[in-house]
């Protein structure tokens, strides 16, 4: 009797361990499975047709059916992307060269000593084709950021040859208007893409020039620990408290501005492009006093 007990103990425990070790051999294998999925995933390789379904287990035959799902996705956000990528193109390319003779002949006719009435409307004419060139520009460098045309390619720079090309380009135009334009030198450097991160303080200093009518607009560099800081200030004209939050929205203009020339795009293309590079900006202001405009790089 003792014999027999014993004997079926052993059985049962061969079994038992026969059962662990197949469902570990199972599970393994289930893993090495998901696990080669991924990879194919990953290298853009996996299809329908890539596995056997009748050798999968319920959980591989889901994850198989999820990512063959996923690439279909993927492949159809490419060739939208595609699609709008020769939109773009099209558009940059057909309005180019319109533009382009609407400034050249208004800029004739302002040469042709026309009578005061209709050198007004030619100068009018001058600065709505102007206006119009950088609207569809900035929307299309939009368009690229948003869709992932266009990518940002943030490296290791120093700060200072961006603040002397803002300098070069920028103080001319507020010389004409009787502004001072200070810049503090910095040996900082940041994490940033040049040309894109230019394009951003452009926006910011251009709008500050454009709404300062007396005093000046001042750029600084503070550094921190995680990020470096560049300070676009001004005496200009100032965003009430209610205002900042909208601010940085696509076409929004203030009550204050919107008697002045602008398309509402500058700072919304700014936090984009700080955004792609892992920064942020910040703003604040006193009516009447000024504002300042703060873009944050990654250190």
């Amino acid at each position: 009797m003792i014999d027999t007990a014993y004997f079926v103990a052993a059985a049962a425990l061969a079994l038992s361990a026969l059962t662990a070790a197949g469902y570990r051999r199972r599970t393994k294998r289930t893993f090495e499975s998901i696990e080669w999925m991924l990879g194919e995933a990953m290298e853009d390789r996996f299809t329908e047709e890539s596995f056997d379904e009748s050798r999968l287990s319920a959980l591989e035959t889901k994850f198989a059916h999820y990512l063959a799902a996923s690439a279909s996705s993927s492949r159809q956000i490419a060739a939208e992307r595609e699609k709008i990528r020769r939109l773009i193109a099209d558009i940059s390319h057909q309005t180019k060269t319109p533009i382009a003779n609407l400034l050249l002949y208004s800029e004739l006719l302002e040469e042709c000593g026309l009578p005061e009435e209709q050198r007004a409307s030619v100068e009018a004419i001058h600065r709505q084709s102007e206006q119009l060139s950088f609207l569809i520009d900035a929307l299309i460098k939009l368009s690229r950021l948003e869709n992932g045309i266009l990518t940002l390619t943030p490296r290791r720079c120093p700060v200072q040859p961006l603040l002397d090309s803002l300098q070069e380009r920028f103080a001319p135009r507020a010389e004409e208007k009787g502004l001072c334009l200070r810049m503090e030198d910095t040996e900082e450097q940041a994490v940033f893409d040049p040309k894109w991160t230019a394009e951003a303080l452009g926006n910011l200093v251009d709008n500050a020039i454009k709404y300062t009518s007396a005093g000046g607009v001042s750029i600084a560099v503070r550094r921190y620990e995680l990020f470096v800081r560049i300070d676009v200030s001004d005496t200009g004209i100032g965003v009430g408290e209610e205002e900042l939050p909208r601010i940085f929205t696509r076409f929004y203009r203030g009550e204050a501005v919107r008697e002045q020339e602008g398309v509402g795009v500058g700072l919304y293309l700014a936090r984009e492009i700080a955004a792609g590079e892992g920064g942020y900006i910040k703003a604040a202001s006193v009516p009447g006093r000024g504002s300042t405009f703060s873009l944050f790089l990654p250190a």
